[in-house]
Parts: structure tokens; C-alpha cells; sequence
């Protein structure tokens, strides 16, 4: 039953974002002003991180790849969603690839959050996976999530797969439980 309320909503969440999809093409001064506000929020929510949780400037310096996300979710009694948008970047040749997320959530609730998420990246294979396929995270991410015990650089990242790593950030500083769940991360058409 939840999975069915799961997939209804991430339908009527893509119905909505559709209109958007058919409004004209972007100028080229659209898309550089677009793409200069996605990295200035790259810089802020790194800087965000980094000031609740320093050891984190080496593991992202350190990783294959990374990508910030700000989104903005709201709930209205039994469903919600949000969006938001984001930058990966390739760590060996410093590519920007502008992205988009959207978010849907299931349960019982009233209100709106904005939350920031950082992806770091162990390898190029898990990077280029993010970028190229998507990502989507559903109800299982925060059961898989665990604290990276070993190290403390890695001390408030949640680990959602093999060589995949988050910090989310909340108008209280670092989360520690994921709270992205029914989250699906994807290429901006516009963008890149």
C-alpha cells in the first residue's frame, strides 16, 4: 500500500513539474545567470558544511566527485514533495554538471523544510553512475544508512551504497538520520 502511495504521488509530482518542461527554450543569458546561481550555491552550502563539520573539506577535496543540492519540500497532511536543484562536480577535471532533484513524501504531516545534501563521491565509477543514470533513493535509504565508523573525517556522513556518501544539512546544522527518502536526482536538460 505505501509503495502504490509512493509511486501515485512521484506521478503527480512529474505531472507537475511537466508545464514547466514546455515553456520556451532558456536565453543564453538565462542559462549562464542559472548556472552562475547553482554554483554560488555550491560554494555556500560547501561553506555551510564545512563550518558544522570541518573534517569534511578533506573528504570531499579528496573524493572522485561531489554534488550539492538545496531543496525546498512541503507537506500538506498525507502527501508532500519537493524540488530542488544542484552541481556535481568531477574532482580530476573539475567538469560542472547542473542537476535537478525532486522529492516526494508519504505520512502524515504539516509544513515545509528547506535542506541542503552533499554527495561525496569515492570513486569515478560511483560519480559517473550519479550523473549519467540518475539516483533515486526510496523508503529502504534510511535503513540502509550507517555512520562511516572508521575515520573521523567522515564523522556526520551517512552512507547510502558502496563508495556513496551524504551530509544533509538543516536549518539546525547536520542531520543525522537521512531524511531524503522518494528523492530522485537527475541531469538539468536546460543546464548542461
Amino acid at each position: 500500500m505505501q509503495k502504490h502511495l509512493l509511486n501515485l504521488l512521484l506521478a503527480l509530482s512529474w505531472g507537475l513539474l511537466l508545464p514547466g518542461a514546455a515553456q520556451a527554450a532558456m536565453t543564453a543569458q538565462q542559462i549562464q545567470s542559472a548556472r552562475a546561481e547553482a554554483e554560488d550555491m555550491s560554494r555556500q552550502t560547501l561553506d555551510k558544511l564545512y563550518a558544522v563539520q570541518p573534517m569534511a573539506r578533506r573528504v570531499v577535496e579528496g573524493a572522485a566527485g561531489y554534488a550539492t543540492f538545496n531543496n525546498f519540500g512541503m507537506k500538506i497532511f498525507i502527501a508532500g514533495g519537493g524540488s530542488g536543484k544542484g552541481v556535481a562536480v568531477d574532482r580530476k577535471s573539475g567538469k560542472k554538471i547542473f542537476m535537478k532533484m525532486v522529492e516526494v513524501q508519504a505520512g502524515l504531516g504539516f509544513g515545509a523544510k528547506q535542506t541542503s545534501v552533499i554527495w561525496v563521491f569515492d570513486t569515478a565509477a560511483v560519480f559517473n553512475r550519479f550523473v549519467n543514470s540518475g539516483w533515486e533513493i526510496g523508503g529502504q535509504a534510511t535503513a540502509a544508512a550507517t555512520v562511516r565508523g572508521s575515520g573521523e573525517a567522515y564523522q556526520g556522513a551517512l552512507s547510502v551504497s558502496p563508495g556513496v556518501w551524504i551530509y544533509q544539512l538543516t536549518d539546525n546544522g547536520l542531520a543525522l538520520e537521512l531524511t531524503v527518502k522518494g528523492t530522485k536526482y537527475f541531469k538539468d536538460g536546460d543546464l548542461n
